[in-house]
């Protein structure tokens, strides 16, 4: 049986899930490692820099959901090409972050850094 490469623990896959995601280099990594490693870059996230998670019109996630994280406020606007555009703001590790999310098809939510 695979392991994580971080904590060394055994892929738990579902029916829907293989129970593992990759880091940059390609290494499986359980959920939990995957939160931990989400949260570890968005806490180092240069100003300038773009990160991906999702939201689920309840709170900021990564993909397995190991990452949550509740808003400060929610705006659910238009845009020009995807019809709707919701923002989010929260904080995390006391840092500000804005995401968008485009249309209403898609969890996708585009995250800055704002302070």
């Amino acid at each position: 049986m695979e392991k994580c490469i971080v904590c060394k623990s055994e892929f738990v896959a579902t029916g829907i899930s293989t129970g593992y995601g990759l880091d940059n280099h390609g290494h499986k990594i359980c959920f939990n490692c995957c939160g931990l490693l989400d949260s570890r870059n968005l806490s180092r996230m240069p100003k300038k820099d773009k990160y991906l998670l999702y939201f689920n019109g309840i709170e900021v996630t990564n993909w397995p959901g190991s990452l949550k994280i509740k808003p400060y406020c929610v705006n659910h606007g238009k845009h020009n090409i995807a019809r709707t555009m919701t923002t989010v703001w929260f904080k995390f590790y006391g840092m500000r972050f804005i995401g968008k999310n485009y249309g209403d098809n898609s969890q996708i939510l585009h995250v800055k850094k704002i302070a």
